[in-house]
Parts: C-alpha cells; sequence; structure tokens
C-alpha cells in the first residue's frame, strides 16, 4: 500500500476509533483519546471525567471495550490506559458534550452559551471561543458566537495549542452543532513578550571573549571615523605631506598667467573690414541678371508657340 493510502486508512481508523468511545463512553466524560502503535500492540491513552465509569465494576466495562476494539477494529493486543481530566471546564470536548446536553433540556442557547463560556475563562483559560449553528431559535438557521479573551484561529499555533471539541444537540426543529476553542493557561504563544523594569544589561547580554559591555561600545566608538576626516581612496597609497606641498607650488609656477592688457591675434583669413551695404548690392544684381534671363526665355518659347499656332 502507497504511503499516501496508508495515512488515510490511518486517520479513517482513528476517527472511527473517537466516535465509538464518544457513543460508549458519553456518560462517563468522554474527553478524547491518543492512539499509538508499539510492537507490544496499540497503546491508547483515555481522558474521562469519570474514569470509574470507564473502567467499570471489577474492570468489567473495560474489558468489554477492549473485546469490541479487537473485533470491530481489528486492532492488535489494544491496551487501554485511562486518565481522569483534572480540569473538566479546560477540557474542550467535554464542555462541548455539556452544552449540547444543555441545549437537549431546554436551556436558552443566551443563557447557556455565556454561563458555559464564564466557566471556562474563570477555570483559568487565556481565552475561549463557543460557535453554535443551527436552528437554535426559529425555523431559520443562523451561527451564533460567545468570546472571551485571545483565540487563534489559524497557523501552526491553531493546531498545536488551542483544544478543539464539538459536540452535536438533536432538537426537535433540527440539529444544532457546538463548536468549542480553548487555549488552556501557561500556554506559550509565539507572539508573547514580557517587560522587564529596571533591569541589569548584564544579565541578558553574553560577554565575548571576556569582554565586556563597556569595553564593547568602547571599542565601536574608536573605530567611527570622524566627520571632517576623508574616507580612504583604493589604489596606490598617499604621499608624504611635503612632496605634495612641492609639487602644488611647481605646478602653480609652470602654468601661465594671461594678463588682460595682453592683445589676442587675428588669423589673417578673416577680413579687416566688411562693408554690408556693398554685399547687399551685389546680392541684388545677380538675383536681377537671373530673372531677367529666365522672363526672356519664357518669351521666346511663347512666340515660339504661337508661330507654330
Amino acid at each position: 500500500m502507497a504511503d499516501e493510502q496508508q495515512f488515510i486508512e490511518d486517520g479513517l481508523q482513528r476517527t472511527q476509533i473517537d466516535e465509538f468511545f464518544a457513543d460508549e463512553l458519553g456518560r462517563a466524560g468522554y474527553g478524547g483519546m491518543d492512539v499509538a502503535k508499539t510492537p507490544m500492540g496499540t497503546q491508547i491513552v483515555l481522558k474521562a471525567e469519570k474514569p470509574g465509569m470507564v473502567i467499570g465494576k471489577g474492570g468489567k466495562n473495560i474489558r468489554k471495550v477492549t473485546t469490541q476494539l479487537e473485533e470491530r477494529f481489528d486492532l492488535e493486543d489494544p491496551q487501554i490506559d485511562v486518565q481522569e481530566v483534572e480540569e473538566p471546564d479546560l477540557n474542550a470536548r467535554i464542555v462541548a458534550d455539556r452544552l449540547a446536553n444543555a441545549l437537549e433540556r431546554g436551556w436558552y442557547f443566551r443563557k447557556a452559551g455565556h454561563t458555559t463560556i464564564d466557566r471556562i475563562v474563570e477555570a483559568g483559560a487565556l481565552g475561549a471561543e463557543i460557535v453554535l449553528s443551527g436552528k437554535v431559535t426559529g425555523a431559520r438557521s443562523r451561527v451564533e458566537k460567545f468570546n472571551r479573551g485571545y483565540i487563534k484561529h489559524n497557523g501552526e499555533p491553531a493546531e498545536e495549542i488551542v483544544d478543539h471539541g464539538q459536540g452535536t444537540a438533536v432538537m426537535k426543529l433540527g440539529t444544532i452543532g457546538v463548536d468549542v476553542k480553548i487555549i488552556p493557561p501557561n500556554a506559550q504563544l509565539p507572539d508573547d513578550f514580557r517587560i522587564y523594569e529596571d533591569a541589569d544589561v548584564e544579565d541578558y547580554v553574553e560577554d565575548v571573549e571576556g569582554e565586556t559591555v563597556e569595553e564593547l561600545l568602547e571599542g565601536e566608538a574608536e573605530d567611527e571615523p570622524d566627520a571632517g576626516d576623508e574616507a580612504p581612496t583604493t589604489g596606490a597609497p598617499p604621499a608624504d605631506a611635503d612632496s605634495v606641498d612641492e609639487e602644488a607650488v611647481e605646478e602653480v609656477v609652470d602654468e601661465e598667467v594671461v594678463e588682460p592688457d595682453d592683445e589676442v591675434a587675428v588669423p589673417d583669413d578673416e577680413p579687416d573690414d566688411v562693408d554690408i551695404e556693398e554685399l547687399d548690392d551685389a546680392i541684388e544684381s545677380e538675383v536681377d541678371e537671373e530673372t531677367e534671363a529666365e522672363a526672356e526665355e519664357l518669351m521666346s518659347e511663347m512666340e515660339e508657340e504661337a508661330e507654330d499656332e
């Protein structure tokens, strides 16, 4: 059998066993189970509000349950260990069954919901949520929620920390589903934090190679460059200050200084004086000659066409 199929078969068998215990041990306050397969057989740990009712007189009830597990679910040598629930108000499965029984006995859903969630918070829970879904008062189904404290709805904390239980109340109008979520006291949530007043930093910071916090801070202050210092440049190392000054003086001496009184030589190719009027007259004469020549050509062509006609 493939691994995926084996996971499905194990989950289905676990769900069927859980439903079997809920039907057989409902009056004893069934609070869940843990199943572990070992080389010696199948180890099952039951949580119940009344362990005496689970075991029965002289162990009669527990032997009956063990026999039924072997026959119905084909378990090899099941070993059942019954543990008592210390605080039933913090077990989501027991609380859901209690609330469902209260609704079946005729309790108004608001009174039953507020009373149940108040008992959960008084028991020390960090947060709780109760959801009733179904025909709670009339012919139309709806959802009613009761919240107290802090609750997680998704992520790993919702799967690992939050205790989740479900129950069913069979009413005349229909079935009402009861869903209960509880965060137990002293739960370590990933977003928890604490603020310590007047705390000494040295108690929470480890020394690095024997150095204290003050020495590390002083070392960082010495390593920081001053604001006026220039950042080091890559390339050849800088020369001495004296040689730099000498080179600067030599460069200044070698430069030629141009005084404003010196005359700038003008190239010989450019004319000294240009008469703008003469240029205009020359351009106009050239244009007139070209226009007269074009007019004469047009007149001669027109005369030739007239003669031909």
